[in-house]
């Protein structure tokens, strides 16, 4: 398990070596040849920021090289707002008193063939924390229906048990994503007061129990802004590291949420502005070339319009972040507020001026080796 592993590094002891690491330090992280954790923790530095120029050029070449001039497209679909926990961040907070939707297996219809019509071929499955209202009984009832109209999709739902995740992955589910949201086990339980979510160590193993069950991709991310964004990219670093080495079988992307404006609000901890996003993104990229980079809407255009030549390999478009808001029910809380209102034809055209390949499908199951 992971925890072994995370408990063998003090959130401070991380945090001060960050903030002491040197421009010259940093300066031979991007020189070397294999980088180590202790480079990735000098590029994602204040010190490093100097070289920021030199760190987008290396992550561009990077990225060329391992994924070519392509970004993957997908759209996330949203099937319900009902949750259970009580987190100070998060627009579907049980504590908010807001209509609550399940999208029922007429409307999810409704919903991809909305989906469908703008061209999109992968999809990911987005829930509240709810088990009775979407736990595995619906999950297995709504899968067969999505499953033939996409070739790749994706989850975003509560933490679940490794005989779970083997049943959705036999259901045709390709990924999932889990976020641990902060690494710092203190500050955790400030932001996730009630409900299942407030267990820090059971969603820290979670991507244990995928990796076990063996789904074929494994998404990780913080909410950058709830801590120390520099201190909690350095500990999803070390979680990379263990998955990579303990579930070599499966693939790994990484996601970059700036905290977002929400019905409850919460002010940021810390603010990471454009430029160190851009710096942690280089980051990644020369601290593991094989790591797929995601980007959604909740980015500027003028943002993502740059950033997708400097690492990115999947970027979403004219997401809907509310259950219906494609279709059946367009005005409904959505979970977070988006900021790039695009439409995908807007970001393809964006895509190709930049000179790269927008890509509706890379993935089938056809593919995929047992």
């Amino acid at each position: 398990m992971f925890t072994t592993t995370f408990d063998q590094f003090d959130w401070e002891t991380e945090k001060a070596s960050i903030y002491n690491k040197t421009q010259i330090e940093a300066e031979k992280a991007l020189l070397a040849k294999h980088r180590t954790y202790e480079d990735f923790k000098a590029l994602i530095a204040p010190a490093a920021l100097p070289l920021l120029e030199q760190m987008a050029l290396l992550s561009q070449r990077e990225t060329q090289r391992r994924f070519g001039k392509t970004i993957q497209l997908y759209a996330p679909l949203y099937l319900s707002n009902e949750c259970q926990n009580i987190c100070t961040y998060c627009g579907f907070s049980l504590d908010n008193k807001i209509p609550r939707k399940t999208l029922t297996s007429l409307e999810i219809l409704q919903e991809i063939a909305v989906l469908k019509k703008m061209g999109y071929q992968h999809v990911l499955l987005v829930t509240g924390e709810a088990q009775q209202q979407v736990g595995m009984d619906y999950f297995k009832k709504v899968i067969p229906l999505i499953k033939p109209h996409f070739a790749h999709i994706a989850m975003e739902v509560q933490p679940l048990e490794e005989c779970d995740y083997r049943i959705l992955r036999q259901l045709g589910v390709n990924t999932i994503l889990v976020y641990q949201e902060t690494y710092h086990q203190s500050d955790y339980k400030i932001h996730h007061t009630k409900g299942k979510k407030s267990n820090f160590r059971y969603r820290l193993e979670t991507p244990d129990r995928i990796g076990r069950a063996e789904i074929h991709k494994i998404g990780l991310g913080v909410l950058l802004g709830l801590d120390d964004w520099r201190t909690d990219s350095a500990f999803a670093a070390i979680h990379l590291q263990y998955l990579e080495k303990t579930y070599w079988k499966s693939k790994f992307s990484i996601s970059f949420p700036r905290l977002r404006p929400h019905a409850g609000g919460l002010e940021p901890k810390t603010v990471i502005n454009d430029a160190e996003l851009v710096q942690l993104i280089c980051a990644w990229r020369l601290f593991n070339q094989d790591v797929e980079l995601s980007m959604s809407t909740r980015e500027s255009q003028n943002f993502r319009n740059n950033i997708i030549k400097l690492g990115i390999t999947s970027i979403s478009a004219g997401s809907k972040t509310n259950p219906g808001g494609y279709a059946v029910e367009p005005q409904s809380l959505e979970q977070f507020e988006i900021d790039d209102t695009r439409t995908p034809e807007e970001i393809i055209e964006v895509i190709k001026q930049a000179g790269y390949d927008p890509v509706w499908k890379d993935w089938d199951a056809i593919l995929q080796l047992d």
